[in-house]
């Protein structure tokens, strides 16, 4: 039976041929993901690559305490849903760009044709951002220990660029894209730059992603609003050499990419003659990132020309020729309400099933709360924190556990009396006034 605590509601299926070993149904967006050892996925601007019948995520490994560099992760998954932890593909070196208190960032991955090796890029930088690099690590499989290799170079000379993201064409040749507006062809092997394609296209851009279709190509920026999220907007042209042409934004004005950053486009075969592209933008959440940042991975829409990311989708379902939305349905009640702002207050509530969600709102003056998840003998199962800031007012799911034995669990949420707040080097601040926790309601299956 699916209930909500002490009122009756339906919880829509998210697959009806979903096995039962299976630990999600859908990609939700905005929440923590949980691997195979009940951790969050760790893997933020990253991207996918597909190899054999696997999917591999790779991202930067954050931590809740230091923006420093602390590994590249890869995660594998055979439907882009349920993912499971492989390792630390590209930990902390002993010194040189990527070595103790340096920055790493941005990491990408693509397989040369000519070689069949995998190539990984990535930002490296000092802790202060005064010295980019654009480096480069290389592995023979998908899956194993990338050896860093140092700097990219294009005519013996580093990239002094920061944001990157790359985008292998239909002909297999490589680019890597970076902040601004620039293009660099690499080498066959992928491992130096052959040459520049095009350069200060788009002037305060940055988080560059791209994708590809019917001849036409789209290219994906971010404004510069550090770890805030802002109207990502577009280009388009019939060739990577240009002209280019600036299409606005790709997501309804005033929605901050549904409170994302664009991080990359993967391009889902979904038979023979489909393509869905799926929008992978990252929901920063400065400092706590490694537990409360989250993914937003949503469908894009391709139609004469123009491309956009219309809807915000909580669960969907991206096989079928295209997508079904797979959404959590419920009726409103106040009988789960918890608003507080006061350091260690909390709710705690009783079920018996197998899946839990919260559903709450974020806003300019939300905090982070504590989420606990617990089965009947006290056994901890799920120990995570939720981010509860937004700058612009947003009601959502916030918390999806994974599919678990039916059973009898106890959840709390605690107010952590914490927020996020960051400056840029200009001083500016971003982030949060204040540390609520607002829940509307707790949704049982």
């Amino acid at each position: 039976m699916i209930r909500s605590y002490g009122i009756l509601f339906i919880l829509a299926f998210l697959s009806s041929f979903t096995v039962l070993s299976q630990r999600y149904q859908a990609i939700t967006s905005g929440v923590a993901w949980f691997d195979q050892n009940n951790k969050e996925v760790n893997a933020h601007g990253g991207c996918v690559v597909k190899e054999g019948d696997k999917y591999y995520l790779f991202g930067e490994y954050k931590s809740d305490t230091i923006n420093a560099f602390s590994g590249f992760s890869c995660y594998s998954s055979p439907d882009l849903i349920n993912w499971t932890f492989e390792k630390i593909v590209l930990p902390v070196q002993k010194n040189g760009l990527l070595g103790p208190s340096r920055i790493g960032e941005r990491v990408k991955v693509m397989k040369s044709p000519s070689t069949g090796e995998f190539v990984m890029y990535m930002h490296c930088d000092d802790l202060k951002y005064n010295d980019p690099h654009v480096g480069y690590a290389t592995s023979k499989t998908i899956n194993g220990d990338y050896q860093f290799q140092g700097d990219l170079l294009h005519n013996g000379k580093y990239l002094r660029k920061w944001d990157l993201g790359t985008f292998q064409d239909t002909d297999g040749k490589g680019y890597l894209l970076t902040h601004e507006g620039f293009i660099y062809e690499l080498s066959e092997d992928y491992k130096s730059v052959k040459n520049i394609v095009v350069s200060d296209i788009a002037k305060g851009g940055e988080s560059p992603a791209m994708l590809k279709s019917k001849g036409l190509y789209y290219w994906l920026f971010s404004n510069k609003t550090s770890w805030e999220r802002n109207d990502n907007y577009y280009l388009t042209s019939k060739n990577l050499a240009g002209p280019w042409e600036n299409k606005g934004t790709f997501a309804p004005e005033g929605s901050l990419t549904w409170n994302s950053q664009c991080s990359f486009v993967f391009p889902l075969i979904t038979n023979a003659q489909d393509t869905l592209h799926i929008y992978m933008g990252d929901r920063w959440s400065y400092p706590r990132q490694g537990s409360a940042a989250t993914q937003v991975w949503l469908p894009v829409s391709i139609e004469n020309g123009k491309m956009s990311v219309p809807r915000f989708l909580e669960s969907w379902y991206p096989y079928n020729n295209g997508y079904q939305l797979t959404a959590f349905n419920d009726r409103p009640t106040d009988n789960n309400r918890f608003v507080s702002n006061e350091k260690g207050t909390s709710i705690t509530v009783p079920f018996k099933g197998r899946r839990i969600a919260i559903k709450g709102i974020s806003k300019n003056t939300g905090g982070y709360a504590r989420v606990t998840l617990k089965n009947k003998k006290n056994d901890l199962i799920i120990n995570t924190i939720v981010d509860f800031y937004s700058k612009i007012e947003i009601e959502s799911l916030k918390f999806v556990s994974p599919l678990l034995p039916i059973n009898n669990y106890m959840v709390t949420i605690e107010v952590m009396g914490e927020h996020g707040v960051w400056y840029k080097k200009d001083g500016t601040q971003f982030g949060s006034t204040d540390n609520y926790i607002t829940i509307n309601d707790l949704l049982f299956e």
